[in-house]
């Protein structure tokens, strides 16, 4: 050691920017190299992915699992939540087809970073999550990111949130059994609602959009995300 060096504050400072350094180039390959890969080209999108630091989002002490290509636990409670593959969620948010002012609900928000992204594009966010514990993670989060500005709600996921509705766009961060009907009738006219429905092999991006009372379904394309236990479809008694 180097006579009257101070290596305790002076290494935490050399190792706080060598991790930011590191961060930012994990964004800039996650973009280039998942993102781009996997047909995501809307440009605004890419710049805010680019931007979000999603390192912020995931649990204690996993940040360096933050830019895998892979559904990242973020909550261990009985409910258990996932934060989307980067390629799974840049192509449903694709989908939206975002425009600044929008209003936006992000059903089973997690620790936020959907929200985050979405805040970026300019959109009026309403984060929705069922366990009050959670939300506050994600308000903690959100607001590290420079995204205070997201409502963060708590409540039943199948029953949205109404209350800052209707809503120009609604995304589900996660897979479904059955259309979400209740969702869907918390859309504007016009109004966007991207989801994965299905299991396993039969799994598939689905954007559902409304023109007055009825909702046109789409397949978008084939995706896996972890099942969401309020959309699942309970088993019916035979006779």
């Amino acid at each position: 050691m180097h006579p009257g060096s101070i290596p305790g504050e002076a290494s935490n400072k050399f190792l706080k920017a060598l991790s930011m350094v590191d961060f930012a180039q994990a964004r800039r390959t996650m973009v280039d190299g998942q993102l781009r890969t996997f047909d995501v080209n809307d440009m605004p999108l890419l710049d805010a992915m680019d931007n979000v630091p999603r390192e912020l989002f995931v649990l204690p002490g996993r940040q360096d699992l933050a830019y895998i290509d892979q559904d990242i636990l973020v909550s261990d409670s009985a409910d258990r939540r996932y934060m989307l593959s980067p390629m799974v969620l840049g192509r449903l948010i694709q989908a939206l087809g975002i425009d600044a002012g929008e209003k936006v609900l992000d059903v089973a928000c997690g620790r936020g970073y959907a929200s985050a992204v979405f805040h970026r594009l300019g959109a009026q966010v309403t984060a929705l999550e069922a366990d009050e514990a959670l939300a506050a993670d994600a308000r903690q989060s959100l607001s590290a990111a420079g995204a205070a500005g997201v409502a963060v709600v708590t409540g039943p996921l199948e029953q949205g949130y109404a209350g800052n509705g209707p809503y120009d766009a609604i995304l589900i961060n996660g897979s479904v059994d059955l259309r979400p009907d209740a969702l869907l009738a918390q859309l504007a006219e016009g109004g966007r609602l991207v989801c994965v429905k299905g299991r396993g092999r039969a799994a598939r991006a689905t954007l559902y959009v409304r023109s007055g009372d009825a909702f046109g379904e789409r397949s978008l394309f084939e995706a896996a995300a972890p099942l969401l236990t309020p959309f699942v479809q309970t088993p019916g008694f035979t006779f």
